[in-house]
């Protein structure tokens, strides 16, 4: 049987230290300076700038197989708008989840149109079953493209008004980005930002256990299994040898 290329070739770094220097600048509020740090405590000397290309590599790659490892997504859309502001100039970020709180999709936009909302709905599509329902604030645009789409055309539209927090799911989906915003001083590059953002809530999502629901007996247990898969996601499982 033929072995496939490994993610990592050309690569003089080890597997583990970029897999874990990914996982840091994605899972935890750290700047690539930051990261830099921590991995020269630890005796691996690399610069900023390489660890910066290896989350532009990888980075995608990895929340890839997160997303296709996860459980099948609920039948219940919420969506949301937020605005964040790139170089002065504003912009949508356009996010859906579902009932459980699982990211489906983002997506960075300059308007808030019937035309970027039947772009993002076909982008939600792409990755995700057709759903049962959908709850949205009342912005028109919604519904005016969704009667434009055949696969939702059928689907009943629930919605909310912002004020009464019913569409809290999404609402509340939006506090991680602006925090990871304000760590990074804000963002700048619609291109760069709407590639970070796209994995960003995958990494976050796959570790992010809710410890207040559980023993701490069983939160151990629970996030050591994320770690195994971590493993295999990076194909580090291939190899026990690379623990870092």
């Amino acid at each position: 049987m033929k072995r496939s290329k490994s993610l990592y070739r050309g690569h003089r770094s080890p597997a583990s230290v970029i897999s874990c220097a990914v996982r840091w600048y994605y899972r935890y509020q750290l700047s690539l300076r930051d990261i830099e740090e921590l991995l020269f405590e630890r005796g691996v000397t690399v610069t900023y700038e390489t660890i910066r290309c290896w989350c532009d590599k990888f980075g995608a790659a990895f929340a890839r197989r997160v997303q296709a490892a996860r459980r099948k997504p609920g039948g219940t859309w919420h969506l949301d708008e937020m605005f964040v502001t790139l170089r002065g100039e504003p912009y949508l970020l356009w996010r859906a989840v579902d009932e459980h709180g699982a990211e489906l999709d983002v997506l960075l936009q300059k308007r808030r149109d019937k035309a970027a909302a039947k772009r993002f709905f076909k982008r939600v599509l792409r990755s995700n079953p057709v759903p049962r329902k959908i709850i949205t604030d009342q912005l028109r645009s919604y519904p005016a493209a969704k009667a434009e789409i055949p696969e939702l055309a059928s689907v009943k539209h629930v919605f909310v008004k912002a004020a009464a927090r019913l569409n809290n799911r999404a609402e509340n989906s939006h506090q991680p980005t602006r925090e990871r915003e304000r760590r990074m001083r804000g963002f700048r590059d619609p291109k760069r930002t709407q590639a970070f953002l796209s994995s960003f809530g995958l990494f976050r999502q796959h570790f992010a256990i809710k410890l207040h629901l559980l023993r701490a007996s069983l939160y151990r247990k629970q996030l050591a299994a994320r770690f195994v898969a971590w493993r295999e996601f990076t194909d580090l499982a291939q190899d026990p040898s690379t623990g870092f």
